[in-house]
């Protein structure tokens, strides 16, 4: 993306991405020292990873476990900081491995700049992962 794009748009574009399951496009939205933070992750579980590569190999396998199709409710407000909006939103879709429905609410505060995001606090329902198919890290999230 441009150096010049704003935070929501480049949101956005991150979105859609997901959503075409192109992972290693999502990723090249990264700044090589982008960091992403999960604050109610449950123990055992990362609560940040540091740098693009760390980013890229928590997100590797998630098209494989969780098909998206959707992320209806999304709300994006802009911040004072225009280098930072704070999303709600919901991603719908099925567990790749069940067939069960995917339907997880989330809030995140995302900070980017030059284009790239820089900052990512995810906060998220660490319930999902009991259900079968849903940690799709293979690894501890």
């Amino acid at each position: 993306m441009p150096a010049h794009t704003p935070a929501p748009d480049l949101f956005r574009h991150g979105l859609r991405l997901l959503l075409d399951k192109d992972m290693d496009g999502w990723v090249g939205l990264w700044a090589d020292n982008g960091v992403m933070e999960f604050p109610f992750a449950p123990d055992g579980r990362p609560r940040r990873l540091e740098g693009r590569e760390a980013v890229a190999a928590y997100m590797r396998h998630y098209p494989d476990h969780i098909d998206l199709h959707d992320f209806p409710d999304l709300h994006i407000h802009e911040t004072t900081d225009t280098r930072t909006v704070v999303v709600e939103m919901r991603g719908v879709g099925r567990l790749v491995q069940t067939g069960a429905p995917f339907d997880m609410t989330y809030i995140a505060v995302v900070t980017a700049e030059d284009g790239r995001f820089t900052s990512y606090r995810d906060y998220w329902n660490p319930l999902a992962l009991l259900e079968p198919g849903a940690d799709f890290t293979g690894t501890a999230r």
